[in-house]
């Protein structure tokens, strides 16, 4: 592979997994460790990356999103009751769908036991549910993005808009008060944003760290939605604004 075309599939390698190690980058590409330190020095120097010691990271690394296995492992007691409220919002029968992220997939979770309902889903994760699921999962096909184990690109893009569902789920990285909720990545944010207009019920699942806390792209706004799912109430100011957008809060605290 000419250099140019290594660094190019660097930059795409580290766009998904927010860090590329030296041990990786020599495997993958069949080049010697001093090969791989020129290319990490290239890219670090043009901007494209930063070098940490044996590693390069995105060069905003602290606000990149984190890999799946890590979200996956924090505040999961809180993720399950995020998802057992969004779950008391879905119907026992019809068709949903259920985007990728930790939070979703423990919504997933909590409706997987209702036979009359069918989730797709654009989530890796929760596919891998389909060996105990009662309900059934149907896979919007796509291309794989290691870093979220989401489904996403022009074909899952194309399905969506032939689809209706009774409700959507879908997850954020961040949440701008005033834009609405983000995520990190535009194709990921077409999809969401597809989902939400195809569905009668629209539910935001985000837990109230994310306040405030905008990532890159904003892909709804919050007249988008019909619910957002919480674990603590916003200001009275923000509740009431939001009320005029159409959107109701559902806290954690006040059930």
């Amino acid at each position: 592979m000419l250099t140019e075309a290594r660094h190019r599939a660097l930059i795409r390698l580290l766009a998904d997994q927010g860090e590329v190690s030296l041990e990786e980058a020599a495997t993958r590409f069949r080049i010697s460790f001093p090969t791989v330190r020129r290319d990490f020095q290239a890219l670090a120097a043009a901007g494209h990356a930063r070098r940490v010691h044996g590693a390069i990271l995105t060069p905003d690394f602290a606000l990149a999103e984190p890999r799946y296995s890590r979200k996956a492992s924090q505040a999961v007691a809180l993720k399950v009751r995020l998802a057992s409220t969004v779950a008391s919002l879905l119907p026992e029968a019809g068709t949903i769908f259920i985007d990728a992220g930790t939070t979703c997939l423990e919504v997933a979770r909590a409706v997987s036991d209702r036979a009359q309902l069918r989730i797709f889903t654009n989530s890796v994760s929760v596919l891998a549910l389909a060996p105990e699921s009662r309900a059934s999962l149907v896979s919007i096909g796509g291309d794989v993005r290691p870093v979220s184990l989401a489904l996403t690109g022009g074909f899952a893009q194309s399905w969506v808009k032939a689809l209706h569902f009774d409700a959507s789920v879908v997850g954020a990285s961040g949440i701008d008060r005033a834009d609405g909720p983000c995520t990190t990545e535009l194709t990921e944010a077409s999809l969401k944003a597809e989902a939400l207009r195809r569905a009668r019920r629209r539910i935001l699942v985000a837990h109230s760290a994310k306040w405030e806390k905008p990532a890159a792209v904003r892909y709804a706004p919050w007249d988008a939605f019909t619910d957002w799912v919480t674990d603590n109430p916003t200001p009275s100011d923000d509740r009431q604004r939001l009320a005029r957008a159409g959107v109701k809060i559902h806290t954690l605290t006040s059930r």
